[in-house]
């Protein structure tokens, strides 16, 4: 399922997508605030740049969206129906799932989107 070489390997490591050797951020760990959107210039192992036109992760927006709302989704019919817990405490529980996945989301649309671009070449292994 994560083999090297998958799109989803990618997606969820935060790895090149071109050749999956290396994490594309500067701090692999998305709960480093400071540093959570932080990205290197270019890929070490092959050269990909990731910034790959200005402005290139808006478009990443797009995708953040639908994942906050399925997350959303997912919050609510967990709390509401399988916990039994009112509506009203249900959308507190919400909005505090999505305030503790927002760095998590905001790497996955990242690493989604840019994964929709580009693609593994196995010509690049080590």
């Amino acid at each position: 399922m994560l083999k090297k070489g998958s799109k989803l390997n990618s997606i969820l490591t935060g790895t090149c997508p071109q050749c999956q050797s290396e994490n594309m951020y500067v701090n692999a760990n998305p709960y480093a605030l400071d540093k959570v959107l932080k990205m290197n210039e270019n890929c070490s192992h092959c050269g990909l740049k990731y910034q790959i036109e200005p402005s290139f992760f808006y478009g990443a927006m797009y995708v953040s969206y639908a994942l906050n709302v399925a997350v959303g989704i997912a919050a609510f019919i967990i709390s509401y129906l399988f916990m039994g817990l009112s509506v009203k405490t249900s959308f507190v529980v919400i909005i505090a799932v999505l305030v503790i996945f927002a760095p998590v989301v905001l790497r996955l649309s990242r690493n989604i989107y840019i994964n929709m671009f580009v693609s593994y070449q196995s010509e690049l292994k080590n």
